[in-house]
């Protein structure tokens, strides 16, 4: 039995071990910036900490070429390097597993090689600032941007995004940890106010920024949109500075995110470094602000002083940039975490993994199974190149192996993100004029809100689906690559009519509904069913699109003042009797335009048990095939968060279809987050959580499911059994009430709010199967040590069973003594441990005194309270192994 220590990942206060990046502590480097800023103008200065506009870079700061200040060129992240200037390696670069799959895999080790690329591409594409990491705790089931950071553990995303960090800056590129803070939600975002107490602030929030600055030695960081009990997080003095700089020793920059700055002097003087473009508070009000006294120019030397000592320090200025090829190696590391960060939720009878020589057919299902699926906003990514599940697993099946694919429902777009009952599916809807053969509806687009003039566009759509504004800016759109793009001449205001006829399959009641922001009806057979009677009060009159949609221009981020709203009526139809349908829409409500564009979804409600064709005729191909494999995803991204947790665009029905109608069926879900599976968990016999897997997802799925990767992946976050069986539960929790959202949960964020309530989720936090299994043994603790108060956790992890296979031990501490309330479970400790069968090593794990306490608001400070404390180890945060008690002195003891 040999034995695995685990590295050296925690401090005394709980943060990752200590850093070796000399920047921030170098005599040298401050000399040298001291040197810089001297030779500086007032004039200069400003401009230094006045972001600009350049369409080749995600955010920009021009070069000060007098004293050889290199250009800022920033690109966003941050799951690899999003490439604004298509002339520089064609806009591509390595698409790496969202942060949220990184996650999965609990490896520090990959995450500083997931940085190491990142830094590297960066700086082959001609960046020297990467905007990220991100991590924003996941709190919310239905957070749009969940996928971009590391779940909802506040250690866990400690332990993963320093490495990343180190990673980054390993090369000469400084990395930018992101949003500070309590960024949370997307609905909203630039102007909701998070609510929060002191305590759940330091517990749950803040550890990871401390760990990007203790231990990741983090050069920059950016600044939220949202407020903070009341103040905007780029103008709040209490995060900026009391908190930042005085407690966690950060002497780097902030820059606030594009638009999220609201002031002048305020921001300048509560900590704010640099603004970048889109809200325009800088630049001459900030020479005005100097002139008459309201910013000191001490505080402006200082803001200088923080954006040029990691550009020196970081060696930007011996180290200009310099485009070049990529290294070959990074689709490979690629899939290797896209690998490690799979997660295998369910496997009855052991199906997987698929036996070569026994499965002779199999059938690909899903509406993009066919293609590499992302997030979609700032965080984008355009690959090197893609492998789709359905090529993965063709290109590994067994020779002779028959691989047969159908879509079964339509592919996705941002239109996923409305609420409402799913789009109407194309396999019932004929187009005004065709020949019979296409499905879909014929579609007229104006740039206009009147209908007049010739129309900008003319085509088939295959369903009333629209959501445009921000996501139809070019590089952030994630919809599926079947569905033709929409020129950005429409993004804004606009009008559409779509006719055609709609062929029920069954004869029923069917709810037909209408979901819309702005003016929208729906006839049937020329009768208005849903909308207004046209008058000239309820169509606007023509107002031309926008013509400037670059999403890099002046703008003010609001939050809509209007919400989609959804009408439904039940109609008669009859199997095989075309019905007309028309639809008319104009996105004319004031809010819309530049972000808030055109949002109309045409959706149904069919009669119970009744399908549409693409769903039978799916069903009836995993009917005739050995195995069934349903890929279903999301749509996730920047600047809305899901309507909730259901498959979208009827995905939901399409696995229950296949699942009864094959029960040797594996689902594999490409999301960012937990799915509602209420309506069909019990028919798959495989579940496999794939994420947003990179550019090599599909190899990597393959891998998985043939068994050539033994899978290791745990869950970074709690997949709930619905959305009203999570621990936010009330409106005031979320989305907000009157533009304050407020925490009242506390501490009891993800697994510790479902153990505190009792809840039983579908999947915990922590959970991950194996196709081997593993036995744990011989706990023995430590008594604290004298010097720092840490404990020395110590058990033997066993292979059982036949196959080599890695295990991710985790160990929790149970309830702190005292009469403080504080969780029943809360992850202390990680480590990961590859088994040959039969092998076992004993794993010993430090756990830090600060895991051991709480945040005394009174006291300012951490507080140990003595007494015995629960040492549990386990393979997830609901399947525990190992119990013992350690019984912690009290101070001085």
């Amino acid at each position: 039995m040999t034995s695995v220590i685990e590295p050296d990942l925690s401090s005394p206060d709980g943060t990752d071990g200590e850093s070796t990046d000399p920047w921030h502590r170098s005599p040298a480097v401050d000399d040298r910036v001291e040197a810089l800023l001297s030779g500086m103008t007032p004039a200069e200065k400003i401009e230094l900490v006045t972001g600009d506009i350049n369409v080749d870079y995600g955010f920009y700061k021009a070069p000060l070429a007098r004293l050889g200040i290199p250009a800022l060129t920033m690109c966003d992240g941050p799951s690899g390097v999003r490439i604004n200037k298509r002339s520089v390696n064609g806009g591509r670069a390595t698409a790496l597993p969202a942060p949220i799959a990184l996650a999965a895999t609990w490896d520090p080790v990959l995450a500083a090689r997931y940085g190491d690329v990142l830094g590297a591409e960066a700086f082959a594409t001609g960046h020297n600032v990467f905007l990220g990491p991100a991590v924003d705790i996941a709190r919310v089931p239905v957070g749009g941007r969940t996928f971009e950071s590391f779940g909802e553990d506040p250690l866990l995303q400690a332990r993963l995004a320093a490495p990343v960090i180190r990673g980054i800056q390993s090369h000469p590129v400084q990395a930018t940890i992101k949003h500070y803070a309590v960024n949370n939600q997307e609905h909203h975002r630039a102007t909701v106010d998070a609510e929060v107490d002191e305590r759940t602030l330091r517990e749950i929030y803040l550890p990871p920024f401390e760990a990007a600055v203790r231990n990741g030695d983090v050069a920059a960081v950016m600044g939220a949109f949202n407020k903070v009990n009341g103040d905007f997080a780029c103008e709040n003095r209490l995060l900026l500075t009391d908190l930042l700089r005085r407690q966690f020793g950060f002497r780097g920059w902030v820059m606030s995110d594009y638009g999220a700055n609201h002031s002048t002097a305020e921001s300048a003087n509560a900590g704010l470094d640099q603004e970048q473009p889109g809200a325009g508070h800088w630049g001459q009000q900030l020479r005005q602000a100097l002139d008459d006294g309201r910013v000191s120019p001490a505080t402006l030397d200082e803001m200088v002083r923080r954006i040029l000592r990691p550009t020196v320090g970081l060696g930007l200025l011996e180290h200009p940039v310099e485009i070049g090829p990529l290294p070959e190696d990074h689709s490979r590391v690629s899939r290797e975490i896209a690998e490690a960060g799979i997660v295998l939720l369910k496997n009855d009878g052991g199906l997987l993994p698929l036996a070569g020589d026994t499965v002779r057919s199999i059938a690909v299902i899903g509406p993009d199974a066919d293609e590499a699926v992302f997030g979609g906003g700032s965080g984008l990514v355009n690959p090197v190149h893609t492998v789709s599940p359905l090529d993965g697993i063709r290109r590994r099946a067994a020779a002779g192996t028959i691989v047969e694919y159908l879509p079964g429902t339509d592919p996705l777009s941002a239109g996923a993100l409305l609420p409402g009952p799913d789009p109407v599916p194309s396999s019932i809807l004929t187009p005004e004029g065709g020949d019979g053969s296409e499905l879909g509806l014929h579609a007229e687009y104006w740039t206009n809100t009147g209908f007049t003039g010739d129309p900008h566009l003319v085509r088939t759509d295959l369903q009333v689906d629209l959501n445009l504004g921000f996501f139809n800016f070019p590089g952030f759109n994630a919809a599926s690559a079947k569905l033709p793009e929409i020129p950005t001449e429409l993004t804004g205001q606009m009008s559409a009519r779509w006719t055609g006829t709609l062929t029920a399959p069954a004869d029923g009641d069917y709810e037909l509904s209408l979901t819309w922001l702005g003016t929208a009806r729906l006839y049937v057979d020329d009768q208005l069913l849903i909308g207004l009677a046209a008058s000239a009060q309820d169509i606007a009159a023509p107002t031309a699109s926008p013509t400037s949609l670059y999403p890099y221009g002046q703008l003010v981020l609001q939050g809509a003042a209007s919400e989609p709203e959804t009408v439904t009526a039940t109609v008669r139809l009859l199997a095989d009797r075309p019905r007309p349908i028309r639809i008319e829409y104009a996105a004319d409500s004031p809010e819309q335009g530049f972000l808030t564009g055109a949002q109309i979804r045409f959706g149904w409600r069919p009669p119970n048990g009744v399908r549409s064709p693409s769903v039978t005729a799916a069903a009836a191909l995993a009917a005739r095939c050995d195995t069934a494999v349903v890929v279903v995803r999301a749509y996730e991204s920047e600047h809305a968060d899901r309507p909730g947790l259901h498959l979208p665009n009827g995905q939901d029905e399409l696995v229950r279809a296949v699942g009864e109608a094959n029960p040797r069926t594996v689902v594999v879900l490409t999301t960012g987050g937990p799915v509602d599976m209420t309506n069909w968990h019990d028919r798959p016999a495989a579940l496999l959580q794939a994420w947003y897997a990179g550019q090599e997802q599909g190899s990597a799925i393959a891998a998985v499911v043939f068994g050539d990767v033994n899978p290791s992946g745990k869950l970074p976050l709690t997949f709930p059994r619905s959305l009203a069986e999570s621990p936010i539960r009330t409106a005031e929790q979320y989305p907000g009430v009157d533009g304050t959202v407020r925490y009242t949960e506390g501490i009891l964020v993800g697994y510790r709010g479902y153990d505190v309530l009792q809840l039983d989720p579908l999947y915990p936090f922590g959970h991950g199967l194996s196709y081997t299994a593993f036995a744990y043994d011989d706990l023995t603790i430590s008594s604290p040590d004298p010097s720092d108060g840490t404990v020395a956790v110590s058990f033997v992890v066993r292979n059982t069973g036949e196959r080599t296979g890695t295990e991710v031990a985790q160990l929790y501490l149970g309830t702190l003594p005292g009469e403080v309330p504080t969780p029943p479970r809360q992850l202390a400790g990680f480590a990961q441990v590859t088994l040959d069968p039969g092998q076992s090593q004993r794993v010993t794990l430090s756990v830090a005194r600060r895991s051991m306490s709480y945040w005394h608001v009174a006291a300012g400070g951490w507080v140990t309270p003595p007494g015995p404390v629960a040492i549990e180890v386990g393979t997830s945060s609901r399947d525990i192994r190992l119990v013992t008690t350690i019984v912690v002195p009290a101070t001085g003891q």
